[in-house]
């Protein structure tokens, strides 16, 4: 059974400027409600048990938001509020399975996953990447139940149209196993349109085993000078360790980028029947 997750959190959120220049992307409100909480309860309701954190220094807010007792000690003394008490309440839950570890140099998701190898228990994990939400149904707790299946690791799938094959790492499938799951020959990261062995997407969440730590301890940089787990994936391919893609069904909303981030607001206000 899967009970440790690990959600990188260092990055700079480039994307989102200007915004991310003064706040974690992460804490950005989606419908009233912070982007990482929505991964958190993802978490919780597949039985994720800790929950680790990778931040750096620079994003040491999203430590200070789970971590502002005397704020909300300070606030509810003085005025009872229930909403306010309700929301402490919350925030007391998540903080009884979240753990940090800092990345203070942006060396890449695989650099990243390095940080947490001390912390890491059993023989898989589950990642989460907070940019990629999933709604209407848990991908998490879906990929747990393949992993438990089929004892192997699994990575969200979903396929994208080809003229944008570039913007992500691509499957090449060996064999399906059955009407939403197929045995993964490798992973190609951001292909040309003409190097593309199809067009079905990594989506932000895997269960890993832990032997890729030895992997991305020797692991040389890729793309931009950084580490990337996609690399160490590959390798562990080719030494017949079993990767399974995923269909998942649920909605896929991209919060990295600021299109995305407004578009996921009114998609999630649409679903909760939300009132402007």
């Amino acid at each position: 059974m899967i009970k440790q997750a690990i959600i990188p959190l260092a990055g700079l959120g480039t994307r989102l400027l200007p915004l991310t220049s003064v706040f974690a992307k992460e804490l950005l409100p989606i419908n009233g409600k912070p982007g990482i909480e929505y991964i958190l309860d993802e978490c919780i309701d597949a039985g994720i048990k800790e929950v680790i954190f990778i931040i750096s220094k620079k994003k040491e807010i999203i430590k200070k938001y789970f971590y502002n007792d005397l704020f909300y000690k300070k606030i509810i003394k003085k005025k009872n509020d229930q909403r306010v008490k309700k929301e402490y309440q919350k925030i007391l839950k998540y903080k009884k399975i979240i753990k940090f570890v800092y990345q203070n140099k942006p060396l890449g998701t695989g650099d990243a996953v390095l940080k947490t190898k001390n912390l890491i228990k059993d023989s898989h994990f589950l990642m989460l990447l907070p940019d990629d939400l999933i709604i209407k149904n848990n991908c998490s707790k879906s990929m747990i139940k393949i992993h438990q299946k089929y004892k192997s690791s699994v990575m969200a799938s979903m396929k994208v149209d080809k003229s944008t094959v570039s913007r992500w790492g691509i499957f090449k499938l060996k064999k399906n196993l059955d009407k939403n799951n197929s045995l993964i020959d490798d992973v190609i990261e951001k292909p040309s349109i003409h190097e593309a062995p199809s067009n079905k997407a990594v989506i932000g969440r895997y269960i890993l085993p832990k032997k890729i730590f030895n992997l991305l301890i020797n692991q040389k940089p890729g793309k931009g000078g950084e580490i990337h787990i996609t690399d160490a994936i590959q390798s562990l391919i080719k030494n017949n360790e079993t990767f399974i893609a995923h269909n998942f069904s649920g909605k896929y909303l991209d919060c990295g980028t600021m299109n995305g981030y407004v578009k996921s607001t009114l998609e999630i206000a649409k679903l909760w029947n939300f009132v402007w």
